[in-house]
């Protein structure tokens, strides 16, 4: 049963509490966040969600000078034709903003390099910094060698209007937005450690992905970050979920088939489902549940009706006494924040039998 506009309005305001409280406790910053954005979108050629991803990375403090350079540097990632089309992205968003009476910083441009400047050397001193201890040595195509090196590292890594840091955020949200590049991804997640971009950011990334790009992206990222650092596949997933945290395994695991786990956010409880986990049929007695779905996909079924999908912003009012079920898609986790309204005395649940394999598996 979908909610009511003024129950709707209440859970939209809890959704925006949490939402903050899961802010705080991002280590990305908000122009890294938008930053991610910005490469992967470049990377798959997705001109107008780049520019929605510019806009909103104008407003989280990002320069013009910043933006120009991120799109510039990809095109040793993703090429000329992506590198140029973002640009003329760029440009079109910059003239529309200033149409409409909004003021784009421009930012400082990069420091002039010393007219005695040693592209080389430099490059191959920042590639070793990457690599945490040798460089790159592609001994079979020289030329490349000298264009990683010379290029990319010295001539590009050299502009000081990005830290090395926000360079390979960039890099890596860009490559984890191109299938088939997985090799490449896994390289950068273990360069960006020694470029100053910490593991919990680096956890944190694939959940900006999956928020702002999509759920392909998210995954590629999460599975060279688990690889990485030697994490189960488990402990990497719920990272590109979204920025809501996990909590500890549910106490009330025995009427979930499969994991779940809680976390007490104040005035709501997240619930994290890994893929095919879902809670047994079950009754509110004398009170009405709310669901929030934030992140993932999954099902929600009341007795003798068709299950509903969840998907973020879905909310749902469970009335009381409704026997239902909820829980998480095959091949998807998924988060729900849940609260109780209309308390009365009295008021319990109950918990009937597992939702099997066989009703399950029916749900497409």
């Amino acid at each position: 049963m979908k909610t009511n506009h003024r129950w709707m309005l209440a859970a939209l305001c809890l959704l925006a509490s949490a939402h903050s409280y899961a802010q705080q406790n991002m280590e990305l910053t908000q122009k890294q966040q938008a930053l991610a954005a910005i490469a992967a979108h470049e990377a798959k050629g997705d001109l107008e969600a780049l520019k929605r991803s510019l806009n909103d990375g104008f407003q989280q403090g990002l320069t013009l000078s910043q933006a120009k350079e991120a799109l510039s540097q990809l095109y040793a990632y993703t090429g000329f034709p992506r590198s140029l089309n973002a640009l003329g992205a760029l440009q079109q968003v910059v003239d529309q903003r200033a149409a409409a009476g909004l003021t784009t910083e421009a930012g400082r441009e990069a420091d002039p390099l010393p007219a005695d400047y040693d592209a080389l050397q430099q490059g191959t001193k920042v590639q070793t910094q990457l690599t945490g201890g040798q460089p790159f040595n592609y001994t079979f195509a020289p030329q490349t060698d000298y264009y990683l090196k010379a290029h990319l590292f010295g001539d590009i890594f050299a502009r000081n209007n990005l830290t090395f840091a926000e360079r390979e955020i960039v890099t890596v949200s860009a490559i984890a937005a191109l299938p088939g590049c997985e090799p490449q991804l896994r390289a950068h997640v273990s360069g960006a450690r020694h470029m100053g971009v910490s593991q919990q950011q680096l956890q944190q990334l694939p959940a900006v992905l999956r928020a702002r790009v999509g759920e392909a992206e998210a995954a590629r990222c999460a599975e060279a970050v688990a690889a990485v650092f030697g994490l189960p596949a488990e402990a990497a997933a719920p990272a590109y979920l979204s920025v809501w945290p996990r909590g500890e395994k549910n106490p009330y695991g025995q009427y979930f088939i499969g994991q779940s786990y809680l976390a007490d956010l104040g005035a709501v409880m997240n619930v994290t489902f890994e893929p095919r986990c879902r809670n047994n049929w079950h009754v509110h007695h004398k009170q009405v549940q709310v669901l929030i779905c934030v992140a993932g996909r999954g099902w929600y079924q009341e007795w003798g009706k068709p299950a509903v999908p969840l998907t973020p912003g879905t909310v749902i009012a469970i009335p009381a006494e409704a026997k239902h079920w909820h829980g998480a898609a095959r091949d998807s986790w998924l988060q729900h924040l849940t609260y109780h309204k209309d308390v009365q005395q009295g008021a319990s649940n109950e918990w009937l039998e597992p939702v099997d394999d066989e009703w399950y598996d029916k749900l497409e």
